[in-house]
């Protein structure tokens, strides 16, 4: 195995020549001239003759490709092409409409919502959340579309921070995001392997859940995740799309019976009764608390990102994925969670004290008095959190991959290899699932343990969005240029961004504090101590070796003329 080699800025500006830019072999595995070789890709994904290794191979160096505008931007980050470019606008749409699956999140998390809030809360926290994330994905779309790479994140802070803070800023939220999106890989799991033992509990009302059930149970949606990124993954964008259709269609397939079968709330008692099931002695600040629902549906709007080098055109497609995927799942989730609170009837304390452990799955019982029928509504939402966590091991191992190509971890070397005719970075797969696995484990031992560990994600990936746009408002305030970007915000640019990181803060707060305010050992939430933890290693391990070893993407970076 070998590492894979970056050329710094200085070397890429030797290769290239006066005149229109042209993209060295070295860099790219081809040489590419414009239009011309657009054309020519478009001749090669249009053969039919699969049978011919040639064509294949042509097809594959041409997916490699992309557009100018990918080869340009490469060019510019000092980045070599090695992941196939084969998603398009479509398929990128679908990943990160399955992996935020708002509606259905909403529909698994609101219990602490309707503990803390009650149904107003949960839909006016509703409203207030999604237009703080609506600002939030608008400001990484435009900065997604200044700097398409795998990075994310942590690129974008080496580029936009002050030179000073780069290499020291980049690499914590480098480590953030790895956090973030590693403990997803189980939490998701978890997520589905409560949905199935729920499901399990309806039909079997004398079964008992025991925790290594549900081990094993995350252990084998994780197999799933890992056999599919790996043996399939070429498939992946195919699937996307396949199932943004279930998404889509399992959307109404369990709105209308809601509506047609289940009870009617009272319009005014649904979207003006408050309560403080917390303890809080305050309605506002419980509303607060009970803000995880609707942040966890909202969760992960980078995602899109971490798979730019697999997409075409990303500079143009990328943001306007992310727009769209805002957008649409977000009008679609306000409509389910209206839909809940207005036909889950008025006993939400029976609702929260179902058997099942999952109060979606007792109010599609109680609206269609069939356990069939809330077995195949159930199994929707089942199936959408499985193929989410599918997409979730997409862009774990992505963004570990990349930052290890940027010599951010240890073990970097391995970390980044790319296996020729896969392109994909394997490595990086099989170590998300093996954290995975072994994060699961924690489970049999103590569930309040996993769950602290699990429920990290949130409080790093939101500190990941404050630290990286933060470092663009700075750059618009000192009124240094920008680089170009097909996806932009213009002059509305920093309010936008300065309402998202105030917005951010708030979120970042509130998701370190517990449930009820009467806390014992188990029910503390112990993530502020964990996530202070992972930070301090992984400042000192800046200290003690990373700021050896990593220089950070800005550096790589070709420099102008």
């Amino acid at each position: 195995m070998t590492s894979v080699p970056v050329l710094t800025g200085d070397k890429l500006a030797s290769s290239s020549q006066a005149g229109s830019p042209t993209y060295d072999e070295s860099l790219t595995g081809f040489s590419a001239a414009g239009d011309n070789d657009n054309n020519a890709e478009s001749h090669d994904l249009g053969s039919n003759d699969d049978g011919d290794e040639d064509t294949v191979h042509r097809r594959r160096r041409a997916e490699k490709k992309g557009s100018s505008f990918d080869q340009r931007d490469m060019f510019r980050m000092g980045k070599i092409q090695q992941l196939r470019r084969n998603f398009r606008f479509v398929s990128i749409f679908g990943f990160t409409m399955v992996l935020m699956a708002t509606w259905e999140a909403q529909l698994s998390a609101n219990i602490f919502g309707l503990i803390n809030g009650g149904t107003g809360g949960l839909i006016w926290v509703y409203i207030g959340t999604f237009t703080g994330f609506l600002a939030a994905i608008a400001s990484m779309a435009e900065m997604a579309s200044m700097a398409p790479t795998t990075g994310g994140q942590y690129h974008w802070v080496s580029e936009f921070a002050p030179r000073r803070a780069q290499k020291f800023l980049s690499y914590i939220v480098g480590w953030l995001c790895v956090l973030g999106w590693q403990v997803g890989n189980t939490s998701i799991g978890f997520l589905a392997s409560s949905q199935i033992l729920g499901l399990a509990v309806l039909n079997n009302p004398s079964y008992t859940i025991q925790r290594w059930h549900q081990t094993l149970l995350i252990i084998a949606i994780n197999t799933f995740c890992q056999i599919f990124n790996s043996f399939l993954a070429s498939r992946l964008p195919l699937v996307e799309g396949i199932v943004l259709v279930l998404h889509i269609f399992g959307f109404f397939a369990i709105l209308i019976p809601l509506w047609v079968l289940g009870p009617r709330g009272e319009p005014r008692a649904v979207f003006f009764t408050f309560t403080d099931g917390g303890g809080w002695g305050n309605v506002g600040l419980s509303c607060l608390v009970g803000m995880l629902s609707p942040v966890f549906s909202f969760i992960g709007p980078d995602s899109a990102t971490h798979m730019s080098e697999e997409l075409r055109d990303a500079s143009r497609s990328l943001p306007r994925a992310m727009m769209a995927t805002a957008l649409v799942n977000g009008g679609m989730g306000f409509v389910m969670i209206v839909t809940f609170c207005m036909t889950m009837g008025g006993d939400i304390e029976a609702i929260l004290a179902t058997p099942t452990g999952q109060p979606f799955i007792q109010v599609f019982y109680n609206a269609t008095k069939s356990n069939a029928a809330a077995s195949v509504m159930t199994g929707i939402m089942i199936i959408m959190a499985i193929f989410g966590n599918v997409t979730n091991v997409a862009t774990s191992s992505r963004q570990v991959w990349a930052f290890a190509r940027d010599k951010g971890l240890p073990f970097s070397g391995v970390l980044s290899y790319v296996r020729p005719g896969w392109d994909i970075p394997l490595n990086a797969v099989l170590l998300s699932y093996a954290i995975a696995v072994l994060l699961a484990l924690i489970n049999i031992g103590s569930t309040a343990a996993f769950n602290i560990i699990t429920s990290l994600g949130t409080g790093a990936l939101i500190s990941s969005y404050i630290v990286s746009i933060s470092c663009l408002i700075l750059k618009r305030l000192r009124r240094e240029p920008l680089l170009p970007a097909r996806w932009s915000l213009g002059r509305y640019g920093l309010p936008i961004n300065i309402f998202s990181v105030l917005f951010l803060t708030l979120v970042f707060i509130m998701s370190f504090f517990p449930q009820t305010r009467k806390v014992t050992p188990e029910s503390m939430n112990w993530n502020v101590l964990v996530y202070s933890a992972v930070v301090t290693f992984s400042i000192a391990y800046f200290a003690v070796r990373g700021r050896f070893r990593y220089v950070g993407p800005v550096e790589y970076v070709r420099k102008e003329d």
